[in-house]
């Protein structure tokens, strides 16, 4: 499925338990985290993934790929993949992985800067680390990558 080049993208930052989520603006200028989703069952996390799909009018979306500091891919790379199949199968939108090493260190080091309670860090970081690895990939296509596959961490 062709990723398109312009509108709306959501990062996600998978987890077994939560799944951080960042937007783009529509000309994707801009990451902004945007929610925190606790899973719940398929059922629901398929009605909520449809549901924000429709509502934030998104046309991707590009799942983080844990990777070891190497770049091979991990036990959790391999997790982030079915998530990211699933996720397209739901919401019928392409999906894009993208390289998500060091995003929850980031997000943990920008969290701190804001002296939040450790009970609100741990809240939004894993949105926090979405909206880190959704602006690296903003940065990248910026920089004349074309992010449609031909990375190495991309769904082959």
């Amino acid at each position: 499925m062709n990723f398109p080049s312009s509108g709306r993208l959501a990062g996600i930052d998978y987890g077994a338990v939560r799944v951080g989520i960042a937007v783009t603006d529509a000309q994707r200028i801009v990451a902004s985290p945007f929610q925190v989703y606790r899973r719940v069952n398929l059922s629901t996390d398929r009605q909520f993934f449809c549901e924000l799909a429709e509502q934030e009018g998104l046309v991707g979306l590009v799942v983080g790929l844990p990777v070891h500091a190497s770049g091979a891919e991990s036990q959790k790379s391999t997790e982030s993949r079915g998530y990211g199949r699933w996720l397209a199968e739901t919401t019928g939108l392409p999906v894009r992985f993208f390289d998500e090493r060091y995003s929850s260190q980031s997000a943990d080091r920008a969290l701190l800067e804001g002296a939040l309670t450790g009970r609100r860090r741990k809240l939004r970081r894993d949105m926090v680390a979405a909206q880190i690895m959704l602006a690296a990939y903003l940065e990248y296509v910026r920089q004349g990558n074309r992010g449609e596959g031909t990375e190495p961490w991309e769904d082959p």
